[in-house]
């Protein structure tokens, strides 16, 4: 069996331009046109590798790179081999993120997995939809009636676009992803198997059965969200339910109806957002984070992976634990917990 390699360098990156683009001065002695032809880890870096380091845990891979170049925190400047260039900067990893767009732009959406540079055979468009020039359709796909999709947006094998759907440019749905009752902004990402504007979970109960409530609101998702694979966003009840700017949103995410996201919010996968409750700006959830309904998480709140939360969480703060509370009263409890638990073990010894 051939072993391929999926993601190849699009370009070569000089030392110079590295530099440049990390807002830091190349080394004295170290060639500016020397060309850097990929990026590996540490570990497995060579002579023509961009590498980059900012963890304690990999201190001896670090001392022993064999990596051309290296963006490296200052606390690990020392420990740089002397044959590698080490460009030290405050947040080495998020210059590593930039440039590594550079080297490959091709992983940073999901793209056509048939190649098509237009209109695939087997995809299924409405005579009715209006794509923009420079859409590509894979095998598969249906678009429905009315549906607007913009220039440079790429709808995967087998994705569904429902009627009146917006979708707008330089954005990619993935595989098997379906959308319905959605706007969608410009450069928004949805992988793979993601379900998006679907019935939200909404009946009246009632001792002789319950009665299912039609859900007449929309989903609106605006521009540079990208949302994980078959994670599930639920249309609004008879409120829109509404992703805001930048917002990052793992696999396996469940948001309900009438759920507000603010911009640039992070939602780690696992995370179950019940009906109506409203996440301000740069808030934070942890992974298998469950949140009652109509609850405000206020902006900049974060939440530790795992915790329940019941009630309405400050601005600013840190919760954790279940039920959430700051972070600082969970830890005593903690502490006292295992303290008890010590205590107990040890009368459990003397008896």
């Amino acid at each position: 069996m051939s072993d391929p390699i999926f993601f190849t360098p699009n370009v070569t990156l000089s030392l110079g331009a590295i530099a440049e683009a990390a807002g830091v001065s190349l080394p004295e002695g170290a060639d500016p046109e020397a060309r850097i032809t990929g990026a590996a880890p540490l570990e497995s870096a060579g002579p023509n590798d961009l590498a980059y380091m900012d963890n304690a845990r990999y201190g001896e891979a670090l001392a022993a790179t064999r990596a051309g170049i290296c963006l490296v925190s200052p606390r690990f400047a020392p420990r740089v081999p002397e044959k590698t260039v080490a460009l030290v900067l405050r947040d080495p990893y998020r210059a590593y993120a930039g440039l590594l767009a550079r080297l490959h732009p091709e992983a940073m959406r999901p793209a056509s997995l048939f190649g098509a540079t237009g209109i695939a055979p087997g995809a299924h468009v409405h005579p009715d939809a209006r794509l923009e020039e420079g859409v590509r359709v894979d095998p598969g796909a249906v678009i429905g009636p009315g549906a607007e999709i913009g220039s440079g947006t790429v709808i995967g094998a087998n994705a569904a676009i429902g009627p009146g759907v917006r979708i707008g440019r330089d954005g990619s749905v993935g595989a098997g992803a379906t959308l319905t009752h959605a706007l969608l902004g410009n450069r928004v990402i949805v992988h793979p198997g993601a379900r998006i504007g679907q019935d939200g979970f909404g009946f009246a109960m009632g001792p002789g059965g319950h009665l299912k409530v039609p859900q007449i609101g929309r989903v609106i998702i605006q521009d540079d969200v990208e949302i994980g694979a078959n994670t599930t966003i639920d249309r609004g009840a008879s409120r829109d339910t509404v992703i805001g700017e930048g917002t990052k949103i793992d696999n396996l995410v469940q948001i309900a109806h009438n759920v507000v996201i603010g911009r640039h919010c992070v939602i780690v996968s696992g995370v179950g957002i019940s009906g109506s409750t409203t996440l301000e700006d740069y808030v934070v959830l942890g992974g298998q984070v469950g949140v009652v309904g109509h609850l405000r998480i206020g902006m900049g709140a974060q939440i530790a992976g795992s915790s329940n939360v019941n009630r309405d969480v400050p601005p600013g703060s840190r919760w954790g634990g279940t039920p959430a509370k700051p972070v600082r009263a969970w830890f005593r409890e903690l502490t006292t917990l295992a303290r008890l638990a010590e205590k107990s073990a040890k009368d459990d010894e003397k008896a």
